[in-house]
């Protein structure tokens, strides 16, 4: 089960995630961000590929799609708040956005 950062370990981690445009959540122990790609089969594609990730390392994001956009909210529900899984994901999904 994945533990929740502590303070010092949040900071530390999303040093490089908030550079690279994610957001912490107002009022929520989350991350945010929202991806832009060419067109809606880009966005898909992207998503499948990062369900793959998600799939293997339990931990599923909350996002929404829309067309050529898809908004992600990070936060692992069983520790009550950001975990290194998050960052992790974040990470992912940033490296693949890229591709």
């Amino acid at each position: 089960m994945a533990e929740k950062l502590t303070d010092a370990e949040r900071v530390a981690a999303l040093a490089d995630l908030l550079t690279s445009g994610w957001t912490l959540v107002v009022g929520r122990e989350a991350i945010e961000r929202s991806f832009k790609f060419k067109n809606f089969n880009k966005a898909f594609g992207w998503m499948a590929r990062v369900a793959m990730y998600a799939e293997k390392w339990n931990h599923h994001p909350e996002w929404s799609n829309v067309y050529n956009r898809v908004d992600v909210v990070l936060t692992t529900h069983s520790a009550g708040g950001l975990s290194e899984l998050d960052i992790k994901l974040a990470a992912m999904m940033d490296k693949l956005a890229l591709e």
